[in-house]
């Protein structure tokens, strides 16, 4: 997850910005300037991984701000100005902003500096989640994890040494962590497609190796199926009867 900052006066930007970035579920908004009348405070706190600043209007001196935090805040952060005019792009560039939007800013300006920053900074993929109860911590190696199965408001984990194990989380929650081999391909399935042997539109069913279950399916995650199949097929021979 990605965490982004907007320090911005402007609700109408404040709101393309997070518009934009809804599309992007791997960012997360944690607060916008109306919320954090002291910035650098709520940046040194919280640490975000992305910062959109005005350079009009929101700080007497931008530039300075950004030299303050920078010695704090993790390598891997980026600044993206935003200003009505170009004046400020040579500062902005000798002050280590990734992006200069000029307004009135667009979907596509804002899209592109986010498709930016990703291909600079990729997710990292995590094999291990973290299960917690109480006191109690689980870590499961996510390449050891067949499916998940929703029972009400917890989640059952089937392995692929038969072991099955209950965490007190919905499956919305592991859908949004899992890494992208993970695909919800039912209301109360998440499969690991590196497990999937066989997708039958027939029956609407999934096997997987290592288990003796089929999977359902829906048509409601059939793009997901499709996505599924299709990355499958780059990596098989495929023999037609």
């Amino acid at each position: 997850m990605k965490n982004y900052l907007i320090i911005e006066t402007e609700e109408t930007v404040i709101n393309k910005i997070k518009e934009v970035l809804s599309d992007f579920p791997e960012f997360n908004c944690i607060g916008c300037t109306y919320d954090h009348p002291e910035p650098i405070e709520f940046i040194l706190k919280n640490m975000p991984d992305l910062i959109f600043l005005n350079l009009d209007t929101v700080l007497h001196n931008p530039f300075n701000f950004v030299n303050e935090v920078e010695q704090y805040l993790k390598k891997d952060y980026e600044f993206i100005a935003i200003s009505s005019s170009k004046e400020k792009t040579y500062d902005a560039i000798k002050t280590g902003f990734f992006d200069y939007l000029l307004n009135p800013i667009t979907d596509l300006d804002i899209r592109k500096a986010v498709l930016k920053f990703k291909k600079k900074h990729p997710n990292k993929i995590n094999k291990t989640i973290c299960l917690k109860s109480y006191k109690d911590y689980q870590y499961l190696n996510t390449d050891e994890i067949l499916f998940l199965k929703a029972d009400n408001n917890t989640t059952d984990f089937y392995m692929n040494n038969g072991h099955t194990i209950s965490a007190f989380k919905t499956l919305k929650t592991f859908e949004l962590t899992l890494p992208r081999n993970f695909l919800r391909i039912h209301k109360s399935y998440i499969v690991n497609k590196n497990y999937v042997n066989r997708v039958n539109y027939g029956t609407l069913n999934c096997t997987l190796k290592k288990c003796l279950k089929n999977i359902p399916f829906s048509k409601t995650y059939i793009n997901n199926i499709e996505s599924m199949i299709n990355t499958l097929s780059q990596t098989s021979v495929l023999g037609l009867s």
